[in-house]
């Protein structure tokens, strides 16, 4: 049988590799900074009598998942 301190120094041995490991991936997964900003795109110009519905592309997909 194994010591109860043995026990408990292999889980927190465990405890901290996988820790380690999920540190790891978390921070391969991360997007890396770069010196360029990517611009953001031209606003649309606002209508000229005001209200301002625009059937745009997203809303047009929205309507296609509405239909029955």
């Amino acid at each position: 049988m194994v010591s109860p301190e043995n026990a408990v120094s292999r889980r927190r041995l465990f405890a901290a590799a996988s820790t380690l490991g999920a540190v790891a991936a978390a921070v391969s997964v991360l997007p890396s900074v770069d010196g360029d900003p990517v611009p953001a795109p031209e606003a649309l110009p606002a209508p000229k009598r005001g209200g301002g519905y625009v059937l745009s592309e997203h809303i047009k997909r929205y309507y296609k998942t509405t239909l029955v």
